[in-house]
């Protein structure tokens, strides 16, 4: 059976359905996959290199310049790394995106772990958990102590923010007290976030007394 069906050829001939960048973007991705399954190459394909010029010519005909354009991208960069990536990711959702998955999952872990030294307690005081979940799902990240236990979780807890928090009598407590919320840029200033920890919850701290007022 062959794939080098007609359509592709076609559409390169008439682009007038193809009105939008991504209608375009989209015909062009289409013919692409259409030449590989037929055993062609898509770089040679003169369907393909049509439609490209195409994409091409909606594009140039959208936006502003050049130059602007490139402005506009490095003010992006700029600000996206004034925000925290733990931040991004918890509010963009990484449902369904393995790579995105992984990284909220460090990301959480190391925050947790900056959350603890705040609190002064030293490694073996603590545990962190990782648990994944399935795909639909971010899975969260735990930090449990002898009486406190902190999860992370991106899409958050009842709408009440990403970070549930809560006093508990041991390790082994995973009911605990009552459950508590914070949103996720709360743990980005973890000596603040740790500040009211213990205020709320009256925990017992290495903290320095002027951090406990924060």
């Amino acid at each position: 059976m062959s794939y080098d069906i007609a359509f592709r050829h076609q559409q390169a001939l008439d682009t007038s359905a193809l009105t939008t960048l991504l209608g375009a973007l989209h015909g062009l991705q289409a013919a692409i996959e259409d030449t590989r399954r037929a055993g062609k190459q898509a770089d040679s394909d003169p369907a393909v290199i049509l439609l490209a010029r195409h994409l091409g010519a909606i594009a140039n005909s959208q936006g502003e310049s050049d130059s602007t354009l490139k402005q506009q991208c490095m003010s992006e960069i700029s600000d996206l790394r004034r925000k925290p990536v733990l931040v991004t990711l918890a509010y963009r959702g990484v449902a369904y995106d393995q790579d995105a998955k992984k990284l909220f999952h460090g990301e959480a872990r190391r925050a947790l772990i900056a959350l603890a030294d705040a609190l002064g307690y030293e490694r073996s005081d603590y545990d962190i958990r990782s648990n994944a979940g399935g795909p639909a799902v971010s899975g969260e990240v735990t930090l449990h102590s002898d009486e406190l236990y902190v999860q992370i979780s991106c899409g958050g807890f009842s709408q009440n923010g990403e970070i549930l928090f809560r006093r508990c009598r041991d390790r082994r407590d995973f009911s605990g007290e009552r459950n508590n919320y914070a949103g996720i840029r709360e743990i980005t200033n973890p000596g603040v976030f740790a500040a009211r920890l213990c205020r709320e919850l009256g925990l017992s701290t290495g903290m320095p007394d002027n951090r406990l007022v924060a």
